[in-house]
């Protein structure tokens, strides 16, 4: 069944919203002005944020965005434990 415009619409506008919400976490893990803490507790809102709109993508996630915070946790905290926070949701 093909789907419909509105269908197609909403993907499209969940996939924009995450897209920002992505580029927005980067952002503010890279300005440094949280504690490592505080950036890891962000990376897991916003994983389960991702989650939430598009449920059963997990693997998914964890191959697209999870190598890139974990980049920018290094970067700026020159440490990353993404497997102990990311993985408890």
């Amino acid at each position: 069944m093909k789907p419909t415009d509105e269908e197609i619409e909403e993907e499209r506008r969940r996939i924009r919203y995450l897209r920002i919400l992505v580029d927005l976490t980067q952002s503010i893990l890279y300005q440094g002005n949280l504690s490592y803490q505080e950036a890891m507790q962000l990376v897991a809102n916003t994983k389960k944020t991702a989650l939430k709109l598009f449920p059963g993508k997990e693997e998914t996630y964890d191959l697209i965005y999870r190598p890139r915070f974990e980049r920018v946790l290094w970067e700026v905290y020159g440490r990353t434990e993404t497997d102990k926070i990311l993985r408890e949701d």
